[in-house]
């Protein structure tokens, strides 16, 4: 299907736009339509941004569906569903950026805004271990676990193994909580503190341990709850 006169019109409006207040004015309709024009070359693009946000609730929902989410609506094939999937692997990935070049102890949001990007919104739980250097700097980053919507198991020896390899001075961990609340459970203070137990056996500190949920985080470090 190919562009009738009054949608190309109506995107180079749109860009129009863009250029000149970027964001400013922009409902979020009219941002999820834009962003569309780039996986959708010939079809008008409003509609289809509609029923998204229909769907999803916000654009923040949108960018958080997974693919079969997003394929489930109509007119959604998988050229769309890889755009999203591109462009939320580069949001993290501007944020990893930041955050390794970031003294985090003097800039611990930095770090926030990375975990926030690649957990937030995912539907089942993992659990991340962040290596950091000497200079307090992010070096890299392991998936432990993966689990189901409320639960990743996370092995002490495991970790302990990994920062060793990693050459870590220090270790963040985080995870998530699908169902948005960032609020720990008592399973998440007992593994926190036999983590930071195991880590201390090979003179390794744990700088923080953070939750990300829907639109926040907890820190158990913000929160006294690390030795």
């Amino acid at each position: 299907m190919t562009s009738s006169p009054n949608s190309a019109g109506h995107r180079a409006r749109l860009r129009d736009r863009w250029r000149r207040a970027g964001s400013a004015g922009f409902p979020d309709y009219e941002l999820l339509e834009l962003l569309l024009t780039q996986a959708v070359p010939r079809r008008d693009t409003k509609p289809l941004a509609k029923a998204l946000l229909s769907r999803f609730g916000s654009l923040k929902g949108v960018l958080d569906a997974s693919g079969s989410e997003l394929e489930s609506v109509p007119q959604v094939g998988p050229s769309v569903s890889f755009f999203f999937s591109v462009l939320r692997g580069t949001m993290e990935r501007y944020f990893e950026s930041e955050a390794r070049k970031t003294d985090l102890l003097n800039s611990p949001e930095a770090v926030i805004r990375y975990c926030r990007a690649s957990l937030e919104g995912l539907k089942n739980e993992v659990f991340d271990v962040i290596f950091v250097s000497t200079k307090n700097r992010v070096v890299g980053r392991e998936r432990l676990s993966e689990g189901t919507i409320d639960q990743a198991a996370v092995y002490p020896r495991r970790v302990v193994a990994s920062a060793l390899a990693a050459n870590a001075a220090s270790l963040i961990f985080v995870h998530n909580h699908p169902s948005g609340d960032p609020t720990p459970s008592a399973e998440d203070k007992q593994l926190t503190r036999r983590l930071e137990e195991a880590a201390q056996t090979v003179g390794i500190p744990v700088l923080d341990h953070l939750i990300v949920g829907n639109g926040g985080h907890f820190s158990f470090r913000e929160k006294g709850l690390l030795a």
